[in-house]
């Protein structure tokens, strides 16, 4: 068990793979941060007026979601096919997204109310890097785990299968090396710059880095536009498949249970709607909950695998989904580390130190051109309080602290409490080459 979920403290649970009982939750709710676990106990009439001046229902019933195709997309599409929005209020429209821009650009205008989004790209919008700045709010985090960084074959066959090797080629054959990522300021640049400085690799000095949208990821190698990606699954699968690319290095071999994707919105709209806020995240973490149920993971890729969705065979889906691993280059495993949506709540928590740490990242590679007050914009950004009210009454555990501790794979610990001094440290750092 981590030392995490250790921490969470049980307010009890309606998943029905948790095992915790009613008794538990009543013995243990009182324990939860500031309280929360007991709004679950107070009858509904006094807790609505605790929410919202004596009415819970949500102020804006119709929304529109946006989600990009990718396997992680699943908690937000499943709430809808389960009709677990309906169940708490709301009429949703499900909007399938052509690039991680093109969500950025009408979460900010207003197109979308709030989307399945780039954890990174919240804390970049806020801060008016790579793209218009608008303050962001983050309602929870929808997976941990589940990506990957893909390398050409042409690689292979020259002797290429990791990152040391990698770093031997580019030293010895000389030529314009090309990575790509899915957005300036996501996730899948920042596991693609860690994994490639960590191995000696500077992410811009040393090769080239472009930005392609998800789908496109696996078309764009086959004709020779790029050398390796980072994505999402089940684009990496997808490669090993059509027999282009191998998977290098999974993102949880990188940092196990790292944060991945959030559901996102404008800090505006939790302002004006709080009740549809709250009403929103308690059905995606109901739909993340039926996800995280072995039995029924099958079924949802079979689901997220038409053309409404991720358009990918079901079968390419289905295999990373349970944890079913094939780099490509020789290796099956069974991944306990695959990609998790609730893990007994562990996973969708906004942790402070989460969102601090994409913001390091920026800071690391010239992104940001000073250090921001870290701590400061997580609490702004990370809707920690209405988190906490939603898991409350779905009995959802939280955990004893807002931050947690990690360790990536360079040996590199961390905890959120010297941002400054971490984003600092590192060897290979910088646009230009420090």
């Amino acid at each position: 068990m981590s030392s995490d979920k250790k921490d969470m403290k049980r307010t009890g649970s309606n998943n029905p793979g948790s095992g915790v009982s009613r008794r538990d939750f009543l013995k243990k709710g009182g324990a939860v941060l500031g309280g929360v676990g007991l709004m679950s106990m107070v009858p509904p009439g006094l807790r609505s007026a605790a929410w919202a001046a004596g009415s819970d229902a949500p102020e804006k019933t119709d929304l529109t979601i946006g989600f990009i195709p990718l396997t992680d997309c699943a908690s937000v599409v499943m709430a809808g096919e389960l009709g677990l929005y309906k169940k708490h209020g709301l009429n949703v429209t499900i909007s399938k997204e052509a690039s991680w821009a093109a969500v950025r650009d009408k979460l900010v205008n207003g197109e979308l109310d709030a989307a399945h989004v780039l954890y990174g790209m919240m804390y970049g919008v806020t801060l008016g890097i790579g793209g218009p700045q608008k303050d962001m709010a983050v309602l929870m985090c929808l997976n941990n785990n589940g990506q990957a960084i893909t390398l050409a074959n042409h690689l292979k066959d020259k002797g290429v299968t990791d990152g040391a090797s990698l770093k031997k080629l580019i030293d010895t054959e000389k030529r314009e090396y090309t990575f790509a990522q899915t957005f300036p300021t996501g996730t899948h640049a920042m596991w693609l710059y860690y994994w490639l400085a960590a191995n000696g690799i500077h992410p811009f000095n040393d090769v080239k880095t472009i930005v392609v949208p998800p789908p496109q990821m696996v078309a764009n190698m086959r004709v020779g536009n790029m050398d390796g990606f980072c994505v999402g699954e089940p684009w990496n699968a997808r490669a090993i498949a059509d027999k282009i690319g191998f998977t290098a290095i999974t993102t949880q071999e990188i940092w196990k249970d790292h944060p991945e994707k959030v559901l996102g919105t404008t800090l505006e709209f939790v302002q004006k709607y709080p009740n549809t806020a709250r009403a929103l995240l308690m059905a995606v973490l109901e739909a993340s909950m039926y996800i995280d149920a072995t039995a029924n993971r099958a079924s949802v890729a079979k689901v997220i695998s038409s053309k409404s969705y991720v358009n990918a065979p079901e079968e390419v889906i289905e295999g990373r989904f349970l944890g079913h691993y094939d780099n490509g280059i020789g290796k099956t495993w069974q991944d306990p580390d695959y990609m998790k949506f609730y893990n007994d709540g562990a996973v969708n928590f906004p942790y402070l130190s989460d969102g601090m740490w994409f913001l390091t990242q920026h800071r690391r590679w010239g992104l940001l051109q000073t250090d921001p007050d870290y701590l400061a914009v997580a609490k702004k950004v990370n809707q920690i309080d209405l988190y906490k009210q939603a898991a409350a009454h779905l009995k959802v555990p939280v955990p004893g602290d807002v931050m947690r501790a990690s360790k990536l794979f360079d040996g590199t610990p961390w905890n959120g409490k010297d941002p400054k001094g971490y984003a600092a440290g590192f060897k290979i750092k910088g646009g230009s080459g420090n």
